[in-house]
């Protein structure tokens, strides 16, 4: 008796693997995890603009209300005893020091700003961004003046106006600075990196160590 029953071909279910041998879910989680990462820096990048510009504007829009309303050594009470504007022109760094070396301080902020910019592709934190963004905006601002006022290009003075009881005079610009630098300081002593994330301790790492080696492959019986 002929056998006329033919078997029928086992379709097989496309297999979800890519030709390297990865399952292609995880390509997509990867690349949406890419994804994600990209448009966090992005944010935190637009948020350190963001404090710079204000750190800058608001330095130049007081001096420029300083220059305009009041002349070079007028003393105007704000807090009688307590709070001041004096407005002075300084030739040094910020808080009046180094009176004699103009130049070297404008290359100083020059390349303060420039390393600053480098810096921020890598910013994944917002108090780095908060941190690096006033320090940028009071480098501009006081490189502004050492740029394009008086008496000459690269050597122009700064305009200080803030002034406390035994105390340097200051500006907006000095603050932006100080703050950057406080806030840095506070980041790197509290170990948190400048992409956002704190690196594990030995702790933290031994269980992930332990789960990873608890999840093997299954003996065979």
């Amino acid at each position: 008796m002929s056998d006329d029953s033919q078997q029928e071909p086992v379709s097989h279910p496309a297999s979800s693997r890519t030709p390297g041998g990865v399952p292609g879910g995880a390509n997509s989680a990867e690349s949406a995890a890419g994804g994600w990462a990209t448009s966090r820096r992005r944010t935190f990048v637009l948020v350190w603009l963001g404090f710079a510009a204000l750190a800058y504007v608001c330095d130049q829009l007081t001096k420029l209300w300083v220059t305009s309303t009041m002349v070079e050594g007028q003393r105007t009470p704000v807090i009688p005893g307590i709070l001041q504007w004096y407005y002075i022109r300084n030739s040094g760094a910020a808080f009046s020091i180094g009176e004699n070396f103009t130049w070297f301080f404008t290359l100083v902020m020059a390349a303060v700003a420039v390393f600053i910019i480098v810096l921020a592709r890598r910013i994944g934190s917002f108090w780095w961004a908060l941190g690096l963004g006033l320090l940028l905006g009071g480098a501009l601002g006081n490189l502004t003046d050492r740029l394009f006022r008086e008496p000459s290009f690269a050597m122009g003075h700064v305009v200080d106006f803030i002034s406390f009881p035994h105390f340097a005079i200051f500006n907006m610009a000095d603050m932006g600075v100080v703050g950057g630098v406080i806030t840095i300081c506070l980041l790197t002593l509290l170990g948190i990196p400048l992409g956002g994330r704190k690196a594990a301790g030995p702790a933290s790492a031994a269980p992930d160590a332990a789960g990873s080696a608890g999840m093997g492959e299954p003996g065979n019986d």
